[in-house]
C-alpha cells in the first residue's frame, strides 16, 4: 500500500545499508507478519544475510533488467517513489525545513497519519 511502517532520519554521511539497519531495528518485534522486504540494488551485499539473521526476514533485491534502455517502471520499487510523492504534496515536507532529525521524523509520521485519516474519512 505504500504506507510507512518506520522512519529513521540520519545524517548524510551514513551509508544507505547502515541506515537500513537502523530502520529494520525499529521494525523488529513490531510486525510479526512481516516476512519479505523489497529493496533496490544499493542494499545488496551483506545486508541480505544480516536481515535474515537479525529479523528472520527475506530481503529481496528488485533489479532493473540490463536489456532496458531509458526509464522503466519496476514492480514494487515504484511504490516507494509514489509514497515520496504523497509526502511531497504537503507543503511542510516539500523542502527540508526541520532543524533536527527527531522533528523531521515526527513531520513524516504526521504527514502519513494525515494521509491515512483522509483515506478513512474522505471529504
Amino acid at each position: 500500500m505504500g504506507l510507512i511502517l518506520a522512519v529513521v532520519v540520519h545524517p548524510g554521511n551514513i551509508q544507505d545499508r547502515d541506515g537500513a539497519k537502523l530502520v529494520l531495528g525499529k521494525l523488529r518485534g513490531r510486525y510479526r507478519r512481516l516476512k519479505l522486504i523489497w529493496a533496490d540494488g544499493g542494499y545488496a551485499g551483506k545486508l541480505i544475510e544480516w536481515t535474515a539473521s537479525f529479523g528472520n526476514w527475506v530481503l529481496e533485491i528488485v533489479k532493473r533488467s540490463d536489456d532496458v534502455v531509458g526509464f522503466e517502471v519496476l514492480p514494487k520499487r515504484w511504490i516507494v517513489e509514489r509514497t515520496f510523492g504523497w509526502i511531497g504534496r504537503y507543503r511542510r515536507m516539500s523542502k527540508d525545513y526541520e532543524m533536527s532529525p527527531a522533528s523531521s521524523e515526527a513531520m513524516i509520521l504526521i504527514t502519513m497519519i494525515n494521509l491515512m485519516l483522509h483515506r478513512l474519512a474522505p471529504g
